[in-house]
């Protein structure tokens, strides 16, 4: 995503929790020609939050634009999934993107933009994480919500990707091998590029009459059949 959105050019502020990831990330961005600023910050953490978007706004002259790509998984199954990983799993997955809605609302209220919501086609299924599904469920509501406080200046929109080939995606398949004989109309796994460019819509002028909606980028699976005929 960040590649993409510099390559359209755009001026990007990479956060991560890690240091080292987001600069790998901002030197491809640069490399795309485009310049990139790195924040570590723990996005579920409500003061480094305000930070991360303070800092942001600094680096780029404003925002116009926020993407919360992010979240986690633990636990299989209900019985097998603690009070500690399910509490981990909704700050991470949900908590943030909330922090994200609060403060994107607040730093783009005068000029306006387009926060975009990284879901999962998880929250519409039956799969073996049930917080990882809860969270992603969640997300729907408070992009409606978002989209409502935020009108008629700032959009948000929720991205729901499907099966991705990533290697989040194919640790996720080594946990649970079945991942990889779900039927996808579509015939194969999407790309990160597949996602990212559906995420560039959502912010983009584009999609200025969309708001409050989820994009489904899954390659039919959650209207296909789902076995062999």
């Amino acid at each position: 995503m960040s590649v993409l959105f510099g390559r359209e050019g755009a001026s990007v502020a990479v956060a991560d929790l890690n240091a080292e990831r987001a600069e790998a990330t901002a030197e491809l961005v640069r490399a795309a020609g485009a310049s990139a600023e790195v924040i570590v910050a723990d996005a579920a953490d409500e003061g480094a939050s305000a930070e991360m978007f303070d800092s942001a706004a600094k680096a780029l002259g404003g925002l116009e634009g926020v993407v919360m790509n992010l979240g986690i998984g633990a636990g299989l199954g209900i019985g097998g999934t603690s009070v500690e990983d399910w509490d981990r799993v909704m700050a991470v997955n949900l908590r943030s993107h909330f922090l994200g809605c609060k403060h994107g609302l607040a730093a783009m209220k005068e000029g306006g933009g387009a926060i975009v919501l990284a879901g999962s086609i998880a929250s519409r299924e039956v799969m073996p994480f049930p917080a990882y599904a809860a969270s992603k469920a969640a997300l729907e509501a408070l992009c409606r919500q978002s989209a409502v406080e935020g009108a008629p200046k700032v959009r948000t929109n929720l991205l729901l990707p499907g099966l991705i080939d990533t290697s989040l995606g194919r640790l996720a398949s080594k946990i649970s091998p079945l991942r990889d004989q779900v039927i996808i109309p579509a015939g194969r796994q999407g790309t990160a590029w597949e996602v990212a460019y559906g995420a560039l819509y959502l912010l983009s002028g584009e999609s200025s009459y969309v708001t409050g909606q989820s994009l489904v980028v899954d390659g039919g699976l959650t209207v296909g059949p789902r076995v062999q005929a």
